[in-house]
């Protein structure tokens, strides 16, 4: 069995090796007046939950960009799953990465999941949504071993809105 890595408030992130909608090595977007990044990291293709929270997502980057948060998405899914993706969802101009490798998925801490159904890979990342600062830092990491339950986009910008306006520290280091 394969420990699961915790990163800890407050700890540099470890890399992303990811691809991007090219084939190249996904990078964070980032802007001048970036506060802070979110990355939603996603099970793939096959999750329904999925699907509506990255296109709800899509659809809302300019919320978190009026607060100073860039958003990405990242999944573990391979080229072909990705494709699919491309064809059946709606990405708006939103960051995306997949072939998330497994290294990377279980340095971020991320819950992996074996396959349980025709649809799913073979092995694949349960969500997590990771808030970082510009200089690496993880400020908050919601993680799941289930697709129900996540953070809502409206909970999640309500929070942020909070952190940022009064420069909240980062928690949970004692």
């Amino acid at each position: 069995m394969t420990r699961h890595s915790t990163l800890m408030p407050g700890q540099l992130v470890p890399m992303i090796e990811a691809k991007n909608d090219e084939g190249n090595a996904f990078a964070l977007p980032t802007s001048g007046d970036t506060r802070m990044t979110a990355i939603f990291f996603y099970r793939g293709v096959h999750c329904p939950l999925c699907h509506k929270q990255i296109e709800e997502l899509a659809g809302r980057q300019d919320d978190f960009k009026e607060l100073g948060v860039e958003v990405a998405a990242i999944s573990m899914d391979d080229e072909e799953r990705y494709g699919r993706q491309k064809e059946e969802w709606k990405f708006g101009n939103l960051p995306i990465g997949h072939d998330l490798s497994e290294a990377s998925a279980r340095e971020w801490g991320l819950y992996m999941s074996a396959k349980s159904k025709d649809a799913e890979p073979a092995l694949f990342a349960e969500p997590g949504i990771a808030l970082v600062l510009p200089d690496g830092r993880l400020f908050a990491f919601y993680l799941q071993n289930v697709p129900f339950a996540r953070p809502t986009l409206d909970d999640l910008l309500t929070g942020l809105g909070f952190i940022l306006s009064r420069d909240y520290p980062i928690r949970g280091t004692a």
